[in-house]
């Protein structure tokens, strides 16, 4: 059953249900398994790799160190994804003991926590655009690996157009791989903010610009400036979805004669 908790007679607090709760603790520490499982793998190919080539200097890239580079870079988002995870976990966590959804009829605000299934699809996406960004980093560097065996033509004429169009074709490739890093710098400074918020409790006024959309099981809170919510009704047993739809009538009825409008959109 679906705990609810009244603090007082016009605060609700509604928590997940109890399997709702364990079906997706599960589905997330599956998903954080899977992360430390490819962080492990690429971690140790990398490892492997390392001993099987000499670590000096060349003027040109060797693809052993584009290797390694991807595959500490994999290691590297495994280990990122385990974090979403575990903070996601403790979201989860916090509302199934503190509450997923917070309405304040005297103070007119609801407050939501995003634990919805889908954020561990939007992890995975976040992961998989950086795999790519990285890869078109080293598609923009691997010009440069076509070097070594320009130097080694023993033809000059053909050694020099080779070498020409090589150099060439890497400065196209720099920028490319410069303008994916910056992808990559600024992605990374945004994760640190995304994480933080994953799965945290947002309030939202319920005024003329706050909107409530009901789209399938799902609930979308909206307010300008403030990042949206989703609530999966499916996490609260039928008779509290129920009752938390006649409460949010019973706002909207309080709102409106307070001159003020709440927006219910079903679609």
């Amino acid at each position: 059953m679906t705990k609810l908790s009244r603090l007082d007679e016009d605060i609700q607090v509604f928590c997940i249900e109890r399997n709702a709760y364990q079906r997706t603790r599960m589905a997330g520490w599956r998903w954080c398994a899977g992360y430390l499982a490819c962080a492990v793998l690429a971690l140790t190919g990398a490892l492997l790799v390392l001993p099987t080539y000499a670590h000096i200097w060349t003027p040109y890239l060797k693809w052993q160190d584009a290797l390694v580079a991807l595959l500490c870079f994999i290691a590297l988002l495994g280990l990122a994804g385990a974090t979403f995870l575990l903070r996601f976990l403790h979201a989860l966590r916090a509302g199934y003991t503190t509450g997923i959804l917070r309405l304040n009829r005297t103070a007119n605000t609801i407050a939501v926590r995003d634990l919805s299934h889908e954020n561990f699809i939007s992890i995975f996406w976040m992961i998989h655009t950086a795999f790519w960004c990285f890869v078109a980093v080293l598609i923009g560097l691997s010009p440069e690996i076509l070097l070594r065996w320009t130097l080694h033509l023993t033809n000059p004429m053909l050694a020099f157009f080779a070498s020409t169009l090589v150099i060439l074709l890497s400065l196209v490739g720099l920028v490319l791989s410069v303008i994916f890093a910056v992808f990559i710098l600024i992605g990374s400074v945004g994760l640190f903010k995304t994480c933080r918020s994953l799965g945290a409790l947002h309030s939202y006024p319920l005024d003329s610009r706050v909107t409530l959309r009901l789209d399938g099981p799902n609930l979308a809170v909206i307010y300008p400036d403030k990042p949206e919510s989703m609530l999966d009704l499916n996490t609260l047993s039928a008779n509290e979805r129920q009752r938390l739809f006649t409460l949010l009538q019973v706002c909207n009825i309080e709102l409106h004669q307070a001159q003020e409008e709440l927006t219910l959109v079903e679609v």
